[in-house]
């Protein structure tokens, strides 16, 4: 059994917080493995192509494999206090460029060489030595972000923001340590300890800090501790209620495709150019083309040149996930 030994302060600094940064790397993980999620299912062909990105694949080097048991809290920093979802991210991406150099290569070298059952890959071990991996690492999660879960993440944020309120609910019904002991079947409360039958063994003394209680959508069912650096202490645990029934359609975030996308895509039986995309759908032309440009990578629109203009056009691939829909 594996415990965290907390105190008064730390119950009175518990807070709830979704982690965007949390949900991209399952998100990424899953991709990867070319796994389905027990209830959003296959992540569809946008997050596989984002896989080829660069700094997308530096990142998923950093992600432990079956066997391993470590992340490095750097990659999925304590969320913060915004309000808006997007400035969430973009703090825990401001957070991740900020890294200091010995931090970094503490957890980069030191920890996945005692937790991990493999070596650190060569490409990772020669850019964090130069000290541009921080950087990469941003703009890797920002670029996963935007390909994979953009559009999809109202609806991953409404449900977490459902669970906040049902916790909220709870503590105003039991207390703080009312929750603490119902977050997942593993994680009990003492009264004086957060306790997780885990396979390994130990405590560690938490007193004194802030701890951010992380409900996951994306990394549902499992459940994770964060702890190895003072103030970037979270418990991620499974959001409420996934997976019993409600309205959770699991092609949707699957297809990462989203309502603008989808209406794209739909509209695109016959060639068409982004202005008049944007004339018959109500966007801007900046951002059709920015949905045609993923859509494109992710090989669901075709696109040639007709004398000034650019037509684009379903793929065969389109047809079949729109149908799938």
């Amino acid at each position: 059994m594996f415990t965290l030994r907390v105190d008064a302060e730390t119950v009175a600094r518990t807070r709830f917080s979704p982690s965007p940064a949390s949900e991209s790397l399952a998100w990424l993980k899953l991709t990867a493995a070319a796994g389905r999620h027990p209830v959003f299912g296959d992540p569809g062909p946008l997050a596989r192509a984002a896989l080829a990105h660069p700094d997308v694949a530096l990142l998923l080097g950093l992600l432990p494999r079956v066997g391993d048991v470590y992340t490095p809290d750097l990659l999925t920093p304590q969320p913060g206090t915004a309000t808006r979802p997007r400035d969430l991210l973009d703090e825990q991406i401001a957070q991740i460029e900020a890294t200091a150099q010995d931090d970094l290569e503490d957890q980069v070298f030191t920890y996945t060489e005692a937790h991990w059952s493999r070596p650190l890959p060569a490409e990772a071990r020669r850019v964090a030595e130069s000290g541009r991996m921080p950087r990469r690492l941003a703009a890797g999660l920002a670029r996963f972000w935007r390909d994979a879960l953009a559009e999809g993440w109202t609806e991953l944020h409404s449900i977490i923001e459902q669970d906040i309120t049902h916790r909220a609910q709870t503590i105003a019904r039991h207390g703080v340590g009312g929750v603490l002991g119902t977050l997942h079947p593993d994680i009990g409360w003492a009264g004086d300890a957060i306790t997780f039958a885990a396979a390994w063994d130990g405590e560690i003394d938490v007193a004194g800090r802030e701890l951010v209680l992380a409900p996951g959508v994306l990394s549902w069912p499992g459940f994770a501790v964060q702890v190895d650096v003072p103030d970037q202490l979270v418990l991620y645990y499974p959001a409420h209620r996934i997976g019993t029934g409600r309205d959770h359609r699991p092609g949707k975030i699957a297809q990462v495709v989203g309502a603008a996308r989808a209406a794209l895509l739909a509209d695109l039986e016959t060639a068409r150019s982004t202005a008049e995309l944007a004339t018959r759908i109500g966007y801007a032309p900046g951002t059709v083309s920015y949905h045609l440009g993923a859509l494109h990578r992710a090989g669901l629109v075709s696109k040639v040149r007709d004398g000034r203009f650019v037509l684009y056009q379903q793929t065969p691939q389109a047809v079949v996930l729109l149908d799938e829909a």
